[in-house]
């Protein structure tokens, strides 16, 4: 991967002028265990001072991306699914995506995928992988989870493209156990600047029963540029494990409870006139089937949430067979545990991505040499329904 890498690091180091300054890192006082000095990673980032970083092409990014994981198995053939309802599709749709990526040091420590090779595991090619995956779909809004590595490749990288983001570490992380860690894993929420402008962006750790927990929520509230309108996002990831699903139903509470209070906050148009409420976009590794009481209290909550990855199934009331597929010590797991949830009555969905086949994803799961993550990437089309 030696010649694409290099290439990668040409089109990523290109100086907009001999004067400028280097991205800007955040400060160590953003996140009490990320240190002051973080290097950027020599494959994507300039880790020299006196140039930034030159917004480069995606389309040849993606490219370099690919050269560089040229030995590869062939990537899975996702199709996204146009959807016939509503009233057609709109004609500038908001692309979102929702991803755990796994975090690089529980992939190679505390998870244990005893079918995936070594290798596979190597930051040295996941990174070449992930990257792929997003610049491939190309979201206006991308929301993910386990993120360990932002502060070195995924903030500076994306912001070369044109996206702000914003992150939480969880207060306890299980990565900072892991030898040679790359600090906190948490949750990210990024999203295209040329479509959408910044409000409010509030990072949320999540209480049960008014006790804090080890897991959080990023909620950011945007507006549209093509359309004017206000979208609130939120990215959140459970707790896990079987024998917590009352905490992950009293998680799930609290994180209504903040989005209702949020909605409440935006819901009034200029000179205080009433307003529709604003539309919700909630993306999460929930860590739950949908027979979980944590599912009900999203699919009833008043706020008139849907899950959009239904619209895949034929009757429009099923979710997918899973979204994350792996083999562990203790067996083989296959499940739903992801979901993209939305105001049914203000967005409509238009078009959802597949998912990738049993074969595709072979005999020994996932990650792989072909995929980076246990978890699938959820990606969904959605445009705002017209107001009455």
């Amino acid at each position: 991967m030696g010649g694409g890498a290099t290439r990668l690091y040409r089109t990523l180091t290109q100086t907009l002028s001999s004067t400028g300054s280097p991205l800007p890192l955040p400060p160590s006082h953003l996140d009490p265990h990320q240190p002051a000095n973080t290097n950027l990673d020599p494959d994507f980032c300039q880790e020299q001072t006196g140039s930034p970083l030159c917004p480069p092409d995606p389309v040849e990014l993606l490219r370099q991306c690919q050269e560089a994981l040229r030995d590869r198995p062939p990537r899975f053939h996702r199709k996204l699914i146009c959807l016939s309802d509503g009233d057609g599709a709109s004609s500038s749709p908001i692309r979102v995506m929702q991803w755990n990526i796994l975090a690089q040091a529980l992939g190679e420590g505390l998870d244990s995928f005893v079918q995936c090779p070594l290798e596979a595991l190597s930051w040295s090619r996941r990174k070449y992988l992930i990257l792929e995956e997003i610049l491939t779909y190309r979201p206006h809004i991308l929301c993910l989870q386990e993120v360990d590595h932002y502060y070195d490749t995924f903030q500076p990288v994306l912001a070369g493209l044109g996206y702000s983001s914003h992150f939480c570490p969880k207060p306890w992380s299980p990565c900072l156990d892991v030898e040679g860690n790359n600090g906190p894993d948490g949750c990210a929420l990024f999203f295209d600047q040329s479509r959408f402008e910044l409000l409010d962006s509030v990072n949320i750790r999540l209480s049960a029963i008014r006790i804090p927990t080890n897991q959080v929520a990023v909620v950011t509230t945007l507006r549209c540029r093509t359309t004017g309108r206000g979208l609130c996002v939120a990215v959140t990831h459970l707790k896990a494990r079987s024998g917590w699903e009352w905490l992950r139903s009293a998680q799930g509470s609290d994180l209504l409870r903040h989005l209702q209070n949020l909605v409440q906050k935006h819901s009034s148009g200029p000179a205080g006139e009433p307003n529709t409420n604003i539309p919700l976009l909630i993306c999460g590794d929930f860590n739950a089937v949908p027979s979980e009481e944590v599912y009900r209290r999203f699919s009833t909550s008043p706020l008139g949430l849907d899950s959009a990855y239904k619209k895949l199934s034929q009757d429009g009331l099923t979710e997918p067979e899973y979204t994350t597929w792996k083999i562990r010590p203790t067996g083989e797991c296959c499940s739903t545990l992801d979901y993209i949830w939305y105001s049914q009555d203000t967005l409509r969905v238009d078009a959802v991505l597949d998912m990738p086949t049993e074969e595709e994803i072979g005999p020994n799961r996932l990650p792989s040499f072909s995929y980076p993550s246990d978890h699938l990437s959820l990606v969904c089309d959605f445009s705002f329904k017209e107001k009455d």
